[in-house]
């Protein structure tokens, strides 16, 4: 039996989930890495892998209270409210700054994720030959997909549902971006943006009491799009992570040296000086960022030293390794004490 939480755990947690939450939404940067550097997320795989054939029939036998202490649902409650949270307060709020500072974000995410590989294969130890072989192939995982082209915007709700599924990955496997894979899949704008918008301007409608909002068809759709990729996305967290937990059971050090690996390789996602080449329908592409066009691939370049720019954007680099640093000093000291 777990030992109770007290309210700076609890709290802490909620914390944890919406940055979480927040990075889940900015493609290119992994949740499953947030969870991975911030400690919890082993506990976050086992947690999801208890709701199985014996959670449904606690919770069907109305054993409440053993059903909540089996799946864990303290942990889960703080960690997904936070992230959901996240999607209508820090979300906004990072989407400003990635709008009006897109460079200096990139950057800060670029160190996290530098002091993240420290963080994660400092203690690895065991680089054998199998070891370093999974390194390898998550490196080469991490690079492909980075490489890849995006496809079109797909509004069927079959292939919502395999978004959700697809998308939420980048909670549960640390170094794959979920919304980086939404945007490959053509439907990042569609289901984190215009979707979002929508369920909130609902929400927003109903509360304030309109509720002629219901009768809006392009809303509705909008509805059942969400609800689509939601199902999709809870049946991919509880799918996935009984496959990661049965597998990190088992090969626990081939499978962290794989995620090392995703990690290492979704650097080139995060490469700071890139600029997102959009497309139209009749092939002349834009550079564009406030256009609502299809991404069509990420040009990347290399800083000019001259620019002040840069050695700004440099801190910020320096800045994201230092937090993830501290975030370990703090670890080790409360270890010790």
């Amino acid at each position: 039996m777990k030992q109770e939480r007290t309210f700076i755990q609890k709290l802490t947690l909620f914390f944890k989930g919406l940055a979480m939450g927040a990075a889940n939404k900015v493609p290119g940067v992994s949740g499953g890495t947030v969870s991975f550097v911030l400690g919890f997320y082993e506990e976050l795989i086992y947690s999801f892998q208890k709701i199985n054939l014996k959670a449904l029939k606690l919770l069907l036998n109305g054993r409440f209270r053993s059903f909540f202490r089996y799946v864990n649902i303290q942990f889960l409650a703080l960690v997904m409210f936070g992230s959901v949270f996240s999607y209508f307060s820090i979300s906004i709020v990072l989407d400003y700054f990635i709008q009006h500072y897109e460079l200096y974000v990139w950057s800060w995410f670029f160190g996290m994720i530098i002091g993240s590989i420290y963080y994660i294969s400092k203690d690895f130890g065991d680089w054998n030959l199998k070891n370093s072989i999974s390194l390898l192939f998550g490196i080469l995982i991490g690079v492909a997909i980075s490489l890849m082209t995006p496809a079109r915007e797909n509004d069927n709700l079959w292939f919502v549902f395999v978004c959700g599924i697809i998308g939420v990955s980048g909670m549960t496997l640390p170094g794959l971006s979920g919304s980086f894979i939404l945007i490959l899949l053509g439907n990042y704008v569609l289901l984190l943006v215009d979707s979002v918008n929508s369920l909130f301007a609902v929400i927003t409608s109903l509360l304030t009491g309109d509720f002629e909002v219901l009768n809006d068809p392009e809303k509705i759709r909008y509805l059942k799009i969400v609800a689509v990729f939601t199902a999709g996305s809870v049946f991919g967290l509880v799918s996935i992570s009984h496959i990661l937990a049965y597998v990190l059971k088992r090969w626990h050090q081939i499978v962290t040296a794989t995620i090392i690996g995703f990690i290492v390789g979704s650097l080139g996602i995060v490469w700071p000086w890139k600029k997102e080449v959009f497309a139209q329908e009749n092939g002349v592409f834009l550079l564009d960022k406030k256009s609502d066009k299809i991404v069509e691939n990420f040009e990347r370049y290399f800083p000019d030293f001259s620019n002040s720019e840069t050695w700004m954007a440099l801190l910020f680099i320096f800045l994201g390794i230092a937090l993830i640093l501290g975030i370990d000093y703090y670890e080790n000291t409360r270890k010790r004490h």
